[in-house]
């Protein structure tokens, strides 16, 4: 049997192929610091367990819901997203009726369904770099082309929007943006948000994919803001894309969502109808009974956890002279560390011209030497650099960042 040209074409995960030997080393008796997680090492809210529990009993918890998701726990995040994000889907001169919400099998679902929904061959969709691993390959799959713009250290990882509208052009369809940023940590500012809306009005024909998927993991004020907040009209033109995987520490229940145009959010439901069908039944039944609002207690000691961690990580920089790697992480889970500030970065450099990618070969040998794991930054669109997790117990990320921090010294 052979493989389709979809799959053929498919990048392999370097992560998980890092991650394959951090497990042969761990079995090995070696102690392995793991800093990929994108997940919390928290429970869940415990109002939200006992609402799982208190379903456990009704049989429609273990039968199919309606593809879309139950229809009052939809109208229920509708509202939430309005009221967490200041807006009134009203204001978008459209009446009430013309704005839905599609549940999924996770954020990540919820965006391969609008791309599937959206895409036609040959179309452009627009990411930035650092991107979410997963985007470049889920446009490939919808016959798309990945339209890349640059961001880089120097910038806090903000992409600039003159390079934003270089990028479109007549077959651009969409704009991924993805605020907070996995893998930066880092949320753009509200004046970009500003600007980034004034230029989507020059762009009629370009909907945006605002994935907000860590827009309760904001642990440094201010808090994220969105262009649709000043320009109410472009959210006639936005899918915005979240979940509970981060906000309630849940990325097993596999629960997300998006919220858009009546007539996309109609065309994603057929899509999922014919691929996956509905999401799970008895955790949507619990998130209808439990108060989302509760969230906000539930993340203040995990923002003390990330901003812990974060300060780590200054610190271990500051204390051996590698502050040209420091920005301020204020959101998601993530640091992105630039090797090419680093002493190290000269023994893998063959000269100043060498524009070699060396990132993965660098995470392999911190891997051998030190038994940490961290992401290439290759994954991301972003080269010579890596994506280290905030997640660890305090304890631990310390003699992680310690490692890390002499190893890129010498």
């Amino acid at each position: 049997m052979e493989l389709s040209s979809r799959v053929k074409g498919m990048a392999e995960s370097v992560t998980l192929k890092l991650n394959s030997k951090a497990v042969e080393l761990s079995e090995a008796g070696v102690q392995v610091y793991n800093l990929t997680a994108g997940q919390l090492p928290f429970r869940p809210p415990q109002g939200f367990l006992d609402a799982i529990r208190d379903e456990l009993d009704f049989l429609k918890s273990y039968q199919y819901s309606p593809v879309a998701g139950f229809v009052d726990l939809r109208k229920k995040i509708v509202h939430h997203i309005e009221e967490t994000r200041g807006i009134n889907f009203s204001a978008a001169e459209l009446d009430g009726e013309a704005f839905d919400c599609v549940i999924s099998n996770g954020a990540k679902h919820s965006i391969s369904n609008i791309l599937g929904a959206i895409v036609d061959p040959g179309d452009e969709v627009i990411i930035i770099a650092p991107y979410w691993i997963s985007y470049p390959e889920m446009i490939k799959f919808c016959r798309g082309v990945p339209v890349i713009v640059q961001s880089s250290i120097f910038d806090v990882f903000t992409p600039p929007l003159q390079e934003i509208r270089k990028a479109i052009s007549e077959k651009t369809k969409a704009i991924i943006i993805n605020s907070p940023n996995n893998p930066a940590g880092v949320h753009y500012s509200n004046e970009w948000m500003s600007d980034f809306a004034d230029l989507l009005l020059e762009y009629p024909h370009v909907a945006v994919i605002s994935d907000e998927i860590y827009f309760e993991v904001c642990y440094y004020d201010p808090k994220p803001t969105y262009f649709y907040q000043k320009k109410p009209e472009l959210l006639k033109r936005t899918i915005i894309v979240d979940g509970i995987s981060k906000a309630f520490a849940s990325t097993g229940l596999r629960i997300g969502y998006c919220v858009g145009p009546k007539n996309i959010c109609k065309g994603i439901e057929n899509l999922q109808g014919q691929l996956t069908s509905s999401a799970n039944s008895l955790v949507q039944r619990a998130m209808m009974s439990y108060n989302f609002a509760n969230s906000s207690q539930f993340l203040i000691p995990v923002k003390d956890h990330l901003r812990d961690n974060a300060t780590i990580i200054r610190e271990k920089l500051k204390d051996n002279n590698l502050m040209k790697c420091w920005y301020q992480p204020t959101s998601a889970f993530y640091f992105m560390i630039d090797f090419t500030q680093t002493p190290v970065f000269k023994k893998y450099q063959i000269d100043k011209n060498d524009k070699t990618d060396y990132a993965v070969k660098i995470c392999e040998d911190m891997l051998n030497s030190l038994g940490v794991v961290i992401v290439p930054g290759t994954d991301f669109g972003m080269m010579n650099s890596a994506r280290i997790s905030l997640v660890l117990h305090k304890e631990v990320f310390s003699e992680a960042i310690t490692k890390i921090v002499h190893f890129l010294n010498h």
